[in-house]
């Protein structure tokens, strides 16, 4: 009996490793393998044009004692962020409000507002970068309308990074969106109805009932949207190519022309590192934090 079970479990056992092989197998090759490469390669100055030696930790002592264009990608960085998480969020809950009633036409609005989410990046930043062009861009042909000449929106240092960060926010609000609306329908209206008795004003309901219900919601989303933030990467690539200078030069970019423009490999893993272990950080704060404002939480 015991050697008929002890085989069933076996038999059962290889049947579910076969099935979790194929992610194992992706995960190992696809993420985890490169991720141990770039850790070793962020210990040399392993480069295509040159032989390779290990260095140690002197790409990373170079990077933050020495290397002023990494820390001007730190600040674009944390730039955008700022710029960006703010304006989703605050953007999204109105939204979300505006359009969690049934009234007639509720749905049209929101797949219009949701279609930019599933829209290339690529496609949408072409289309934003023409928007914005200076003499043939549909933003300075309407301020034309009303004898305003126009600035060259992507090629003012002061400009270009409000530009990104504001088309930035219309291709991802639509999501925050639709995770706020469907926190907004799970508020119980009983707590609303015992507002309005008690004579508490809407901005009181919303500050007592409706942001404490959705706080977990606005917690997730928050955490999306930072992480997100941080890696930003397509959008300056097309609309901007990290320019004019390096005024809108953020730390992926950065990455990536240090590693296949300048063929600096080994350096440009080290970044990665470090851009790694500032989004962990920075996470870490705010899953510490949570439990000051996010309630109902187990």
């Amino acid at each position: 009996m015991s050697t008929t079970y002890s085989r069933l479990r076996r038999k059962k056992a290889i049947y579910g490793y076969l099935f979790i092989a194929p992610m194992m197998l992706g995960f190992f090759f696809f993420m985890a393998g490169p991720i141990i490469a770039a850790m070793g390669f962020s210990l040399t100055d392993y480069s295509l044009l040159k032989p390779s030696s290990f260095v140690g930790l002197d790409n990373y002592a170079h990077i933050l004692a020495k290397d002023d264009i990494f820390w001007t990608t730190v600040r674009n960085t944390l730039v955008f962020s700022a710029g960006l998480i703010p304006l989703n969020l605050i953007l999204a809950l109105s939204l979300a409000l505006l359009l969690s009633g049934k009234l007639r036409g509720m749905g049209l609005f929101r797949t219009a507002i949701f279609t930019p989410v599933v829209t290339s990046i690529v496609i949408w930043a072409i289309v934003w970068k023409y928007i914005f062009a200076t003499d043939a861009g549909l933003v300075n042909q309407m301020l034309g309308m009303f004898g305003i000449k126009g600035p060259a929106w992507m090629y003012d240092t002061n400009l270009v990074m409000p530009v990104v960060i504001v088309t930035s926010v219309l291709k991802k609000v639509g999501m925050n969106m639709v995770i706020f609306l469907a926190a907004l329908q799970d508020v119980p209206k009983m707590y609303y109805e015992a507002a309005t008795i008690d004579g508490a004003s809407r901005w009181r309901r919303f500050t007592h009932i409706t942001l404490p219900m959705i706080s977990p919601a606005l917690f997730l989303t928050l955490i999306i949207t930072l992480i997100g933030s941080l890696k930003v990467f397509s959008q300056i690539v097309v609309m901007t190519d990290g320019g004019p200078g390096t005024s809108t030069s953020v730390l992926v970019y950065y990455i990536y022309k240090l590693a296949f423009k300048n063929y600096e490999l080994g350096y440009a893993s080290a970044v990665a590192f470090i851009l790694f272990a500032l989004v962990l950080l920075l996470t870490v704060v705010q899953w510490t934090l949570r439990k000051r404002w996010v309630h109902h939480e187990e």
